[in-house]
C-alpha cells in the first residue's frame, strides 16, 4: 500500500492550500483516513480524521471551522482544505491511513503512511 501525497507549499497568513493523497488499495473504502502534522521542533499531532464513508469526520480544535477533510472512494483519494491558514499551521502534513474503518485521533490507528509534505504559513 502506498499513500503519494501532493498540494501544499508556501501561502501568506489567511491565504489557502490543499492537500491530496492518493492511496494505491483496492480497498481504500473501507478504512478511515487521517491527516497529522509536525511542526519544527515538535512532535506529530492529529489534525483530522474521516471515516470510511466519509460521513463521520473529527478535527483538532486548533483547525476545526478553517480545515475540511473530505474523500472520493471512487478516486482512492483523501483531501485537506485549508483555509484562512495561520504561521502556527506551518509544517510537515502527512496523510495516514488503513488498520480502522471508524474515525480515530490516534497514530496507532493507522498503518500506512504518507512521504510528508511540506506547508508553510509566513508573510
Amino acid at each position: 500500500v502506498q499513500l503519494l501525497q501532493s498540494g501544499g507549499g508556501w501561502v501568506q497568513p489567511g491565504g489557502s492550500l490543499s492537500l491530496s493523497c492518493k492511496v494505491s488499495n483496492r480497498y481504500f473504502g473501507n478504512y478511515a483516513m487521517a491527516w497529522f502534522r509536525a511542526a519544527p521542533g515538535k512532535e506529530r499531532e492529529f489534525v483530522a480524521t474521516i471515516g470510511w464513508s466519509g460521513r463521520d469526520t473529527d478535527y483538532a480544535d486548533s483547525v476545526k471551522g478553517r480545515f475540511t477533510i473530505s474523500r472520493d472512494n471512487s478516486e482512492e483519494t483523501v483531501s485537506l482544505r485549508m483555509n484562512r491558514l495561520k504561521p502556527g499551521d506551518t509544517a510537515l502534513y502527512y496523510c495516514a491511513g488503513g488498520k480502522t474503518a471508524f474515525i480515530s485521533r490516534a497514530e496507532e490507528s493507522y498503518d500506512y503512511w504518507g512521504q510528508g509534505t511540506q506547508v508553510t504559513v509566513s508573510s
